[in-house]
């Protein structure tokens, strides 16, 4: 496996595009992803109570559907809590792809990021869909257009691509993603698009994608928001040319690698792009009694907002880190605990067996002004391992979300 340039267009008969369509005030705020074959879908969705009409389609679609062919994403307006209104409105954004491409309508996946409450200019949007079927290419480039597209707070757009072999044909998973606030997903995040031209069963590609959320999308962390819009959606449209992958052989462990590969890049990049943030913040939890207990600490620590401010001022408050593990619910033997931190400027070592190291302090804020830093909890009871991505909590975290609708 290797990582290539490229995202949702990297994979073959995958074209995509993003424009200006009049949502937002200035920035592009339409994106279409179009495979010029059926292809079998798959999705994760968001487990809030609260969910956009956009998720309940395409929980719909998934569950129904025998092919999908074509995604359709808008930013600026989330079109939840908006009632029947909001989904007669989400259906004629999915039958104005349709007819544009002329697909059936159960072909047609949406997604929607925004303001919620507000109803979505839908002629703005059937206008919008008319540029994007005549802007649709397979070039880098009209991927990169679709993923900037649905940004909202995100200070960057998100791709990934990597490709692999499978019966002497090249296969390629490539993806985009949004996000950077109300992002603490129990099931994938905010929004991501990931393609391939994999041959593969929808059966085993569903299977294949629900398993890869848990240790990927759903190990990161934000805010503790879960969005009420959060979808992942995969499209696989068969155009290696590789014999079908039924079971869960050789092929299909490449391909769930290939697709972690791409979907834990696209979440750490969420997590370091976190509304306000000046770094990304890895935590690794080892020596666990169970891979469960490992995930609960490890996310315990990465959503503590003590924790994430003492990041953010460099601060080697470490007790913070044990007190988020103490509170998280898992019983572990804190007078055990080994506590690291690290990133390009070293490591230290900062807690031995639940007690402070003579450690330098000024090594230790060294280290924590990295852009990039990781704290490593041994407990030293097991042998599981779990590690979650979060970032810190600054200042303009609270200015960017006190005027957001503004």
């Amino acid at each position: 496996m290797k990582i290539i340039d490229g995202g949702v267009t990297a994979a073959k008969g995958f074209l995509a595009a993003g424009v200006y369509a009049g949502i937002k005030k200035k920035r592009k705020d339409m994106a279409l992803v179009y495979s010029t074959v059926a292809a079998k879908g798959a999705g994760t969705f968001t487990t809030n109570v609260v969910k956009a009409a956009p998720v309940k389609w395409d929980m719909k679609v998934t569950k129904e559907s025998e092919f999908v062919q074509a995604v359709v994403l808008n930013s600026g307006i989330a079109n939840a809590c908006t009632g029947p209104e909001g989904d007669i409105k989400n259906e004629e954004m999915a039958q104005a792809v349709a007819t544009a491409l002329n697909l059936p309508i159960g072909a047609v996946y949406t997604a929607s990021t925004g303001v919620i409450g507000k109803q979505l200019p839908i002629e703005v949007i059937k206008e919008g869909v008319k540029l994007l079927a005549g802007e649709l290419k397979e070039t880098k480039e009209a991927g990169t257009l679709a993923a900037e597209a649905i940004m909202t707070t995100d200070t960057y757009s998100k791709e990934c691509a990597v490709s692999f072999m499978v019966d002497g044909k090249e296969v390629v998973v490539g993806g985009m993603a949004k996000g950077s606030g109300m992002i603490h997903p129990n099931m994938a995040t905010m929004l991501a698009v990931v393609t391939t031209d994999l041959n593969i069963s929808k059966e085993l590609l569903q299977e294949a994608l629900s398993a890869d959320v848990k240790k990927s999308f759903n190990m990161i962390s934000v805010d503790r928001d879960t969005s009420t819009n959060d979808s992942l959606l995969l499209l696989a449209n068969g155009l290696a040319g590789n014999k079908e992958i039924t079971e869960k052989d050789e092929a299909y462990e490449q391909f769930c690698k290939a697709l972690n590969t791409v979907t834990t890049t696209l979440a750490k990049r969420m997590a370091a792009d976190g509304e306000g943030a000046t770094k990304l913040f890895e935590v690794e939890v080892t020596g666990a009694n169970s891979w469960e207990e490992a995930v609960i600490l490890s996310k315990s620590i990465i959503t503590s907002n003590l924790v994430k401010t003492a990041v953010f001022g460099n601060d080697a408050n470490w007790g913070r880190i044990l007190c988020a593990m103490g509170y998280s619910g898992v019983n572990f033997n804190p007078d055990l605990v080994d506590l690291y931190i690290e990133s390009i400027d070293g490591k230290l070592k900062l807690v031995e067996n639940g007690m402070a190291t003579d450690y330098s302090e000024e090594m230790a804020s060294k280290i924590l002004a990295g852009k990039e830093v990781k704290a490593t909890a041994d407990l030293k009871t097991g042998s599981s391992a779990a590690t979650a991505w979060g970032c810190d909590l600054s200042y303009d975290y609270v200015k960017i979300n006190a005027d957001y609708r503004s």
